[in-house]
């Protein structure tokens, strides 16, 4: 069996709230309920496992590889919420996206603050 990333644990102030959140943004299927997990199932079968937690949040970075299509249509969902958006994970191309590797990038956040990427293009893919 080939080695894969079957699921990660993404700590959030309301599970169920940061869970929808990127179910909708991403057009997945609805969170469902494991234990004290929501889960979030991508198309490649990793599932985002968020949990509720009331300390310190560690803001991570989750990045997804999507087709041309999908980009747009989730960067529409982006506007539409009136979203801040940025070209680059430090924040600092505010309202852009970038063009790595002959596709395209965006950065949001999510409520509790994590990173938010869409690509259509692995970085180092060329192009």
């Amino acid at each position: 069996m080939p080695i894969q990333l079957n699921h990660t644990i993404v700590h959030a102030r309301n599970s169920l709230a940061s869970a929808t959140f990127l179910a909708d943004m991403l057009g997945l299927a609805a969170p469902v309920r494991f234990g004290p997990f929501h889960g979030v199932e991508l198309d490649n079968g990793v599932t985002l496992d968020f949990i509720s937690h009331d300390g310190e949040l560690i803001i991570e970075h989750y990045a997804f590889l999507v087709s041309e299509g999908e980009f747009d249509t989730i960067f529409e969902r982006i506007r539409a919420r009136q979203l801040p958006y940025w070209a680059d994970p430090g924040h600092q191309q505010a309202g852009q996206i970038n063009h790595h590797d002959g596709g395209r990038g965006v950065y949001w956040n999510d409520p509790d603050g994590h990173y938010l990427e869409i690509i259509t293009r692995p970085y180092g893919s060329g192009g």
